[in-house]
């Protein structure tokens, strides 16, 4: 006997099935879609000092590996070539001439200091506050020591680190300059804190192991936090110098200390990475790497090298502000080598973006969201670059062309000089800045000077925080 089924008997029945199903299926959690985000942040890096960007002794496979699986960007900037405001540009999008966070009297912070990052300023940890995402700070914060300038003042649930750069609160024996203990550093040269918190834990903070710490508690942080969504910023201390490679490291690297240091960095790098698998998480983080400005060329072999760029920390020769910079996130991140310009105040646009957090409109950002170009590989909406040296504008860069209309060596070069007629470099064709093209391409100098004009009457004034008393 055969028995005939009709759509019409047997449907009632599957719209009861599919009911039942989405009744008893689990639902998902909406904050588990926002992406858990990590930035690595290194201090003092060059553009040269990773091999993906071209370095051939120092050996960084995790970092490479992070490039070829995401994103290579060859023209991303930081906000200044000095520490303290290019950190403040990274946290909140702005210049720091718009924060007070830079000076032309004090480069900046140090720990006799007593301004600090403004209560009114928005950070990315605050913004994504908003977005119910955890946020912690592992490293070298140096945006203020004091309340209400801390990291705990500024959205940061947890903060493990040093408040200010690994130098400070020197303690030097007679006749012991500061570079010679940059140099060759002892135990007992620097009594900078490690803090919990707000709690000192540690002082002087043994900086011989200090990398290796602060990836303990990135890799237990991501532990602790995998059911996310969470923030990390992870700002370490070094290659700035004083330089102290773990035990583990010391010795292996072609390329000396500084060689040591920075292979270091790069296992932690890996480390973080292991985590993120390891928790089931890698297919919903979005990992930024870069630096906080260019190498220290002073301190000779003890510090990078910006490579074919021109200059280092302190000038604004690209030099001094453009980063080796990485972006990954398996399947958020079309991976490629990214030729548009970017900048580290990009970053808090884009990670509200992503999280869905509205920025509010009551101040001037100078970041752009570059989501898209992430996602797509589309046109980066960034065509322009401000390179400020303490509260002025030096160079300006549209597109392909950069004029400088003041110039000045990175750190131990010399001081400033105005140029009469700027100097004009077409990036695209000389990125190392040797052949100025001013005299051909007056048009070119015309406009750029435009753009930093317009740009100046946009800068409301605002109290110097570097130099507060």
């Amino acid at each position: 006997m055969k028995i005939k089924f009709h759509i019409q008997h047997v449907l009632p029945l599957l719209i009861l099935f599919v009911s039942a199903f989405a009744c008893t299926a689990p639902q998902q959690d909406e904050s588990r879609q926002k992406p858990n985000i990590i930035v690595i942040f290194a201090d003092d890096m060059g553009y040269n000092d990773v091999g993906i960007f071209g370095h051939p002794t120092i050996k960084t496979p995790h970092l490479d590996r992070l490039a070829y699986e995401g994103q290579k960007w060859t023209n991303f900037y930081v906000a200044a070539p000095v520490c303290t405001p290019s950190r403040a540009g990274l946290l909140t999008g702005r210049l720091p001439i718009r924060s007070g966070m830079c000076s032309d009297k004090s480069r900046v912070l140090f720990p006799e200091s007593t301004g600090g990052l403004p209560e009114s300023e928005i950070t990315i940890a605050s913004a994504l506050k908003k977005a119910d995402y955890s946020t912690a700070i592992i490293g070298k914060w140096h945006l203020g020591h004091l309340q209400p300038f801390d990291p705990n003042s500024h959205g940061f649930d947890y903060y493990f680190g040093i408040p200010y750069s690994n130098d400070m609160d020197q303690t030097l024996p007679e006749g012991v300059s500061y570079i010679e203990a940059c140099s060759n550093p002892k135990d007992g040269y620097f009594n900078v804190p490690l803090k919990r918190n707000r709690e000192t834990i540690e002082q002087p903070a043994n900086q011989h192991t200090i990398t290796q710490r602060y990836t303990e508690e990135a890799v237990n942080y991501i532990a602790e936090h995998k059911d996310g969504p969470f923030f990390l910023y992870m700002a370490h201390s070094m290659p700035h110098v004083p330089l102290y490679p773990s035990e583990d490291f010391k010795g292996k690297s072609l390329r000396g200390t500084y060689g040591d240091v920075i292979e270091e960095f790069d296992w932690s790098v890996g480390k973080i990475i292991d985590a993120l698998k390891e928790n089931g998480l890698d297919d919903n983080t979005l990992v930024v790497f870069t630096s906080d400005n260019g190498p220290w060329l002073m301190f000779n072999e003890h510090g990078g090298s910006a490579g074919l760029l021109r200059g280092g920390k302190g000038g604004t020769y690209e030099g001094g502000m453009r980063e080796p910079t990485v972006f990954w996130g398996p399947g958020m991140v079309d991976p490629g080598v990214i030729t548009g310009l970017g900048t580290t105040m990009d970053l808090l646009p884009t990670f509200c973006k992503m999280a869905g957090v509205e920025l509010p409109n009551d101040r001037v950002y100078d970041g752009y969201d570059i989501s898209s170009v992430l996602s797509e590989k589309g046109e980066s909406p960034r065509n322009e670059v401000f390179y400020y040296r303490g509260q002025q504008v030096y160079a300006v860069r549209k597109g392909a062309y950069k004029a400088h209309f003041i110039t000045q060596p990175a750190y131990g070069g010399g001081g400033p000089t105005e140029r009469e007629i700027p100097e004009l470099y077409n990036l695209n064709v000389d990125p190392s800045e040797k052949y100025n093209i001013a005299e051909q391409r007056p048009d070119v100098i015309k406009e750029l000077a435009e753009l930093m004009e317009a740009h100046k009457k946009t800068v409301v004034p605002v109290e110097d925080q570097l130099v507060k008393r």
